[in-house]
């Protein structure tokens, strides 16, 4: 009986090591995994910066006249002026939808039983 017992508490400590070997390398391979994505979000915030710098190079106001102009027999474009835009209550709004009723419902009467 005692055998038996050495026998199984040897296979538990077997099987427990070799349980947190495996655990240790895909612990290990999921931390690789992590520094990988951490250093594509790196990556990507940086193309982003770029991006951001370049969308802000091209959409300075000079350059944009400058290209306006260039290209006014093309476009037809005018520089904007303060009398172009208006006030805000001055919008007209859409009016709401009216909801057609189809089938009305008696509400006096449903759900009293006679």
């Amino acid at each position: 009986m005692r055998s038996l017992i050495y026998v199984l508490t040897a296979l538990a400590v077997i099987g427990s090591g070799f349980w947190a070997y495996r655990e240790n390398y895909t612990t290990q391979a999921e931390l690789d995994r992590v520094s990988d994505l951490r250093r594509d979000i790196a990556a990507a915030r940086e193309r982003l910066a770029v991006l951001n710098a370049e969308w802000a190079y091209l959409n300075r106001p000079d350059r944009l006249r400058d290209l306006a102009d260039i290209n006014f027999d093309r476009l037809g474009l005018l520089p904007l002026r303060p009398e172009q835009f208006d006030t805000v209550d001055r919008v007209i709004f859409p009016l709401p939808r009216p909801i057609s009723i189809t089938e009305p419902i008696d509400v006096t009467s449903a759900g009293v039983s006679q």
